[in-house]
């Protein structure tokens, strides 16, 4: 039986499937994706894109993707932290995906890693918030057992969560994979793993 989903948790989902479902309407999707979804820096560049491109998605797979994975491991770590800094890190995480694969694209528009950053594209989906939130979860509860598919056993979640970073910077780095936002994944992680190192200094200075 699955677990109720926390209201934090929640409230997150539910602001994606609307959102999604804004973008189904006939001529809305085109006028969405201009101005929210992270477009490369330049004339189609906003301010407000490094936060809004997250809930946006593209096909029907990829927000059932990651909302799968926000209510599977936001849902344990709002248990565990309160839906206050749940959202709180989600959005840093938000955050530092788009600023990571900002740079990446301004770092790529002339060199190798142009392809493996897009350049030429808008970046949407709350995928860099996820990551962020999978590498909480496994920094948090690092010996809970995961069935990962095709894998036929369970998995520590600090293995899997490797695992699958190494194989996000391996793509990214190689670009077998055009089109995808990897260095934005590798970026909610790092924004993750800052966010929990800040606030376990803000814990040990204040104590």
């Amino acid at each position: 039986m699955f677990p109720a989903i926390p209201p934090a948790t929640r409230a997150l989902i539910l602001i994606n499937v609307a959102v999604f479902l804004l973008q189904q309407i006939p001529g809305a999707g085109d006028l969405i994706q201009q101005l929210f979804a992270l477009w490369p820096l330049g004339d189609g560049f906003r301010p407000w894109q490094l936060i809004t491109y997250a809930f946006l998605h593209g096909p029907w797979w990829h927000i059932l993707f990651n909302m799968f994975a926000l209510y599977m491991f936001g849902g344990a770590l709002e248990r565990y932290w309160g839906g206050r800094r749940l959202v709180l890190f989600f959005l840093v995480c938000v955050l530092t995906a788009a600023l990571t694969q900002l740079a990446v694209q301004y770092a790529g528009t002339t060199g190798a890693l142009a392809d493996a950053a897009d350049a030429a594209g808008p970046v949407i989906g709350a995928s860099g918030g996820v990551f962020g939130v999978l590498l909480a979860f496994a920094w948090y509860f690092p010996r809970q057992r995961l069935f990962v598919i095709p894998i036929p056993i369970p998995i520590p979640a600090w293995l899997f969560v490797t695992l699958y970073g190494l194989i996000e910077l391996f793509s990214g780095a190689t670009g077998i994979e055009p089109g995808v936002a990897h260095f934005a994944h590798l970026g909610g992680m790092l924004g993750g793993a800052l966010c929990i190192l800040y606030w376990r200094a803000r814990h040990r200075f204040s104590s």
